[in-house]
């Protein structure tokens, strides 16, 4: 977890107005919000790398209600086109959201659900975001 930390913040680029990280007392409104616990992975995600920007992809954030990237409208419109409500969408790409189960497993969605998986945030992270 922590060399994948360090490598998306070496790859974080510059904006004109970066995101701030969120604290925990935001994290409840967004539970509450969403009507869902968050994986203690996309937790810690949140709470350390969710204001990094690098490559096309654009992770979920939480600091921003007018964010595209915004999680409760992120989730309003995945689950409207059908993902299922066991999943949170972590990223949206392809025609589909990359999601991640409660157990912390991130898997691609797109009406259908893919096969290709990871064990974890911070291997989706290294494996797709920091090879975008």
């Amino acid at each position: 977890m922590e060399d994948v930390i360090e490598m998306l913040r070496e790859r974080n680029e510059p904006v004109p107005v970066p995101l701030e990280l969120p604290d925990e007392d935001l994290l409840i409104e967004i539970e509450e919000a969403l009507y869902v616990s968050l994986p203690d992975d996309l937790r810690d995600y949140l709470m350390q790398v969710s204001d990094v920007v690098c490559g096309h992809l654009e992770p979920v954030t939480v600091s921003d209600p007018n964010s595209h990237t915004f999680l409760p409208e992120m989730a309003a419109v995945a689950w409207s086109l059908g993902l299922p409500r066991k999943y949170l969408p972590i990223c949206e790409a392809n025609g589909g959201y990359y999601c991640i189960r409660q157990d912390g497993a991130i898997l691609f969605w797109d009406e259908k659900t893919s096969d290709e998986g990871w064990d974890n945030i911070w291997l989706w992270c290294k494996d797709v975001w920091l090879a975008d």
